[in-house]
């Protein structure tokens, strides 16, 4: 059976692969990398408000890392298909690590401006992009087949858990100390995952079949996308919906500071309402599945998060702000979170 500690096959528990002594320590390390990433999302977003509170200036800092991730992750999709994913995990966590060192160098310094800022966000969003496919597609190497699932499922609530938390923390840290420790902070917690990943002993099944080269692999998925309809429907619902969603995260620095006029701390603590949100989303999907279609809760969670957009655009009361966060958070995990399976079940 994959992995090196190994749960037992017969043991159908939602917690059962951490019973994986490889899984569970990834598991584990790529929650601290998570909620460092939030924390520095956070110091990222909200020095910008500081460096220059121009709408168009904020909202490149939530462009930049888009941008990153839509140029960048189909390749390292095939790079984790054709390349040693380890190697490739073990690269995309050195680059962040290296990158938010800098960035958090360069800001406690005071020599970080406008366009540094966008610059190493852009690099930040190519390492992440670099990452998730890779971090994805070793799943079934280290668990099951029957644990698949739940490791899925478990990756999830660990994204989800640390949206919840590292906004608020890396708020109340900025408000605090700066965005240069929230940067710093950042680059610590990739050390955890770049330490388990050398560690891991992967075991790789020989192939009689010649290596597949990346040219190659490329043109093949885009082939595979452009002539699969069922494919090209969810991405193109999907790109509906993100697109304008972002502008939530590309205005809501300004939104807290200049009009409920909160500080970084309290721009955590709607970032965090998003995440709780998220974390209630993720715990009712299971329920709604046995009740709705897949396009039945995509649907109700676009009502849901377009109800909430529109509170937040004129609420500004605080609680009641909150909890238009909150009912974001859970409209965004249903549709996202539906438009994957969907994509999964092509």
């Amino acid at each position: 059976m994959p992995g090196d500690g190994g749960a037992s096959a017969r043991d159908p528990s939602q917690w059962a692969p951490l019973k994986t002594r490889t899984f569970r320590a990834l598991w584990i390390a790529n929650v601290f990398s998570a909620i460092g990433t939030w924390i520095h999302q956070v110091g990222a977003a909200w020095l910008m408000t500081e460096l220059a509170p121009s709408p168009v200036l904020v909202s490149l800092v939530q462009a930049a890392a888009g941008l990153a991730m839509f140029l960048f992750v189909l390749p390292a999709g095939v790079l984790a298909d054709v390349l040693d994913r380890r190697r490739v995990l073990l690269a995309s966590q050195v680059w962040l690590l290296l990158t938010a060192a800098t960035l958090g160098l360069l800001t406690v310094t005071s020599r970080t401006t406008p366009a540094a800022l966008l610059v190493f966000t852009f690099l930040m969003g190519t390492g992440g992009a670099l990452m998730q496919p890779a971090w994805r597609a070793v799943l079934p190497e280290i668990v099951s087949a029957r644990e698949l699932p739940a490791a899925i499922d478990l990756v999830g609530l660990g994204v989800n858990v640390a949206r919840a938390v590292g906004p608020a923390i890396g708020g109340i840290l900025v408000a605090s100390a700066g965005a240069g420790a929230a940067f710093l902070l950042n680059a610590v917690t990739y050390l955890g995952v770049v330490f388990v990943v050398r560690g891991w002993k992967r075991e790789i099944a020989p192939s009689g079949l010649p290596a597949e080269r990346f040219v190659g692999a490329l043109r093949t998925g885009f082939r595979y996308a452009r002539h699969t309809p069922q494919m090209g429907s969810v991405l193109v619902r999907l790109g509906l919906f993100v697109l304008p969603a972002s502008a939530l995260w590309a205005l809501l620095p300004l939104v807290a500071r200049q009009e409920l006029g909160t500080s970084a701390a309290g721009y955590g603590w709607i970032l965090s309402a998003f995440g709780a949100g998220a974390v209630a989303g993720a715990l009712s999907l299971g329920r709604l599945r046995g009740r709705m279609s897949l396009d039945g809760i995509a649907t109700t969670g676009t009502i849901f998060f377009g109800l909430a957009l529109i509170g937040v655009a004129f609420v500004r009361l605080w609680v009641p702000f909150l909890a238009c966060a909150f009912v974001a958070g859970v409209g965004w995990l249903h549709i996202l979170a539906t438009l994957n399976l969907s994509l999964i079940h092509i």
